[in-house]
């Protein structure tokens, strides 16, 4: 068992710094193909459809199940995901362009901000004290690396906050199409690039197509070759950064995969400094460590205040009944697709199903540490 526990251990070390690694070489290759090419659709239809292609032997291996879905589901739900899936991917891609990679990451780290606001105003979702305060560093840092940004852009700003809110609205969404469909997120992912590449397709061919057409100075010039190169690396980059994001939340824990994630953007702004060598001030560098650091924070206390909601759900139970044999007490993982360009995310499942005549039939169900009582 000991033996066990330290392979996993080993395991998902190297699968942490293989994420790290793949992200970091996506976000570089993504701003150097986007500085000679400056299409940031076409580079978002290039990842799509790498996803799309790359996906199939990889779900022939894993034997993952299809699914049957409704036209209503697709027009009321797929439709809506797939195409904020590519909105968000191109606003995502013109931040890169616009702005330097640790600058376009540092907005978006203000993720959980997106993510507590749409929760309040969506699900109705409150939080506690400490979880609100803790968002108090994440909007400071980005404040203060925003003001001392050296190479500033208002285009570039917004394309990052515009991307950041996109995927928290699809990752709450898809949270909520896994769980009333339990389709595979491999499944729904392919499902997703797949849909997105086709709704996308006039658009892009209207725009994208035509003006790389009429770029003749571009098409001609000898870094056409290059160009082309980069655009398939960052689909495979993407594509692979995506593989082992899934593989490591299937391991971890959510607070684990948290901090993984908020570690991995430190990688991607350490790694892209040393690379492209973009110009940054103290201030600047202060403001980007504050907002990871809000970032851990916001993780850890949405974690602790998780787990308190399960308490009190279970405390009624145990308090009027001490014999607990009477009740099955279930656990449940599942994984939960995050669409932004790394992300999953982990969502837990807590029941309490009591076998007695009394409470036959009535359970707790505990999504994101929210009680519900059925």
């Amino acid at each position: 068992m000991a033996e066990k526990r330290y392979s996993d251990a080993i395991r998902i070390v190297l699968l942490c710094l293989a994420w790290y690694a793949v992200s970091s070489a996506n976000n570089v290759v993504g701003k150097v193909l986007l500085s000679d090419f400056p299409y940031p659709m076409t580079v978002s239809m290039v990842q799509l459809f790498s996803i799309s292609l790359y996906l199939i032997p990889l779900l022939k291996i894993r034997d993952v199940p299809k699914c049957n879905l409704s036209w209503r589901y697709y027009f009321t739900m797929i439709g809506p995901l797939a195409f904020g899936k590519f909105f968000s991917s191109v606003s995502a891609h013109i931040s890169l362009w616009k702005v330097p990679v640790s600058y376009a990451h540092t907005v978006k780290a203000t993720m959980p901000l997106f993510t507590v606001l749409l929760a309040r105003i969506i699900l109705g979702e409150k939080q506690t004290t400490k979880v609100y305060l803790s968002l108090v560093p994440i909007i400071g840092g980005v404040a203060i690396a925003t003001i001392t940004e050296l190479s500033f852009n208002v285009t570039g700003l917004v394309s990052a906050l515009v991307a950041t809110l996109g995927f928290a609205v699809l990752n709450i969404f898809s949270k909520k199409c896994l769980r009333e469909t339990g389709i595979h997120h491999l499944r729904l992912l392919v499902i997703l690039a797949r849909l997105a590449t086709l709704m996308a397709l006039p658009v892009w061919l209207l725009y994208d197509v035509t003006r790389i057409w009429d770029d003749s100075p571009m098409l001609h010039s000898t870094h056409a070759p290059r160009i082309l190169a980069l655009l398939i690396i960052d689909g495979a980059c993407n594509f692979g950064q995506n593989v082992v994001a899934f593989t490591v939340i299937a391991m971890v824990t959510p607070l684990s995969y948290a901090v993984a994630n908020a570690t991995k953007r430190i990688a991607i702004i350490s790694v892209s400094l040393m690379m492209l060598r973009n110009p940054v001030t103290i201030y600047n560098v202060l403001g980007m460590l504050t907002a990871i650091t809000g970032v851990l924070l916001y993780n850890k206390t949405k974690y602790d205040q998780n787990q308190t909601l399960k308490k009190q759900a279970i405390l009624p139970y145990v308090r009027t009944d001490t014999n607990l044999e009477r009740h099955h007490v279930t656990f449940q993982t599942n994984s939960i697709l995050h669409p932004s360009a790394s992300s999953y995310d982990m969502e837990d499942y807590f029941k309490i199903v009591p076998q007695n005549d009394e409470f036959q039939g009535e359970h707790i169900h505990v999504p994101n540490g929210t009680p519900r009582i059925y």
